[in-house]
């Protein structure tokens, strides 16, 4: 195995590295302190994203997608981790399930969204059902030739700019030995349909500006046109394509982790405290030699679980392990940073308590680190039989 970048990638890591500094930091304290994207730095940084050639840079080229590898994918992500979510939210990587788009669904969802024209979002959580997917309440009966919605979804990133949205609802129930378990069907969802609303979410203390929304569907009708994939065909939606999620949020914590270490590095250099640089303590100096050592374990970590899908073997695990891995690194890195920091870490004159509260959500969201831990050890016992 080649551990190095190519030349073309290089060129990548700088040219999205570069963009991150120039067209998201400047704007981060403002989104901080109003919670909120302006809409016209939105709309900028999509048009600069376009003009660069990476918007949709997850989507293969016979759709007008870059077709990056995954591997090329994971260090856009890493790099992009450096910088605010909701402004690079404008980056535009439309989910990769889009590409189950048949007919005319990819002239009204799949095309646009590929050329930033619309926006989506993938709706799958719910208060009562978030890792247990098979526990959704949302649900669709046919009525009339029809699918009729009704419940209700939360924590929806996203939500408050998507035209449209990908949307997972229980459509039956299958009674197996191990009990009943609730067939799932993913439908495409306009803003503005009948019976469909988008209401503002939880306040968080993580990523602001990067809101999350409730959608509430009351007797919201649906054609069968907008069913994606199959009919009862959720879970093999999902299998196919939500897998770049989660390698997501750990290349993004590798990126972001860096970032974190930069400041921690730089203050460890320059403070002083009893006539020497604070860096000149072992206790310092040990947690600055540990962080480097697990970021650099957790770049090689989902790096390797890409590459694994490049080469089309088998990566679940590999998946699991990097970003249960690289979320609690991120924890890890930006704690003790703060920690290096001392009190003026938790002040808001440097970035070092937000890395710190956005740390917090990575261990959660696109599977929690138990899940993680689950898919793990499920991987490695039962082809023992256990």
């Amino acid at each position: 195995m080649h551990f190095g970048l190519t030349q073309e990638q290089q060129m990548i890591v700088d040219t999205v590295r570069t963009f991150v500094e120039h067209e998201i930091y400047p704007h981060e304290d403002i989104v901080e302190r109003s919670g909120e994207v302006p809409k016209e730095i939105a709309d900028e940084i999509r048009r600069k994203t376009i003009e660069l050639g990476f918007y949709a840079c997850n989507f293969p080229q016979e759709v007008g997608g870059a077709g990056l590898s995954h591997v090329d994918f994971a260090l856009v992500e890493r790099e992009l981790g450096r910088g605010s979510m909701a402004l690079n939210h404008f980056f535009g990587r439309p989910q990769n399930i889009l590409m189950a788009c048949e007919g005319e669904q990819r002239d009204r969802y799949l095309l646009p969204a590929v050329r930033g024209e619309r926006m989506d979002a993938l709706a799958m959580t719910e208060p009562d059902a978030g890792s247990d997917v098979r526990g959704m309440k949302c649900g669709a009966v046919r009525d009339g030739g029809d699918w009729v919605l009704n419940g209700a979804k939360h924590f929806i990133s996203g939500a408050d700019h998507a035209d449209f949205f990908i949307v997972f609802v229980a459509t039956g129930v299958d009674e197996t030995p191990r009990g009943p378990k609730k067939r799932i069907t993913t439908f495409l969802v306009d803003r503005g349909t009948v019976g469909f609303a988008v209401r503002d979410g939880y306040a968080s203390v993580s990523h602001r500006g990067y809101t999350n929304c409730i959608l509430e569907f009351d007797n919201c009708r649906l054609p069968d046109a907008q069913v994606l994939g199959e009919v009862d065909g959720g879970f093999a939606v999902m299998n196919e394509w939500l897998y770049a999620t989660r390698i997501t949020v750990a290349t993004m914590s590798v990126g972001r982790a860096r970032r974190c270490f930069e400041y921690a590095l730089n203050y460890a250099a320059e403070r002083q405290q009893f006539g020497q640089p604070i860096g000149k303590f072992q206790g310092v100096s040990f947690q600055i030699a540990d962080m480097i050592t697990e970021i650099d374990a957790a770049d090689l970590m989902t790096l390797a679980a890409a590459w694994r899908l490049d080469e089309g073997l088998p990566a679940n695990r590999e998946i699991a392990s990097a970003k249960v891995y690289a979320t609690e690194m991120l924890a890890r890195v930006t704690d003790a940073t703060l920690q290096i920091y001392g009190g003026m870490g938790l002040m808001n004159d440097f970035p070092i308590e937000r890395f710190w509260r956005d740390a917090r959500v990575e261990r959660i969201w696109d599977g929690t680190s138990e899940i993680q831990r689950h898919i793990i050890s499920r991987e490695l016992l039962r082809p023992l039989g256990a």
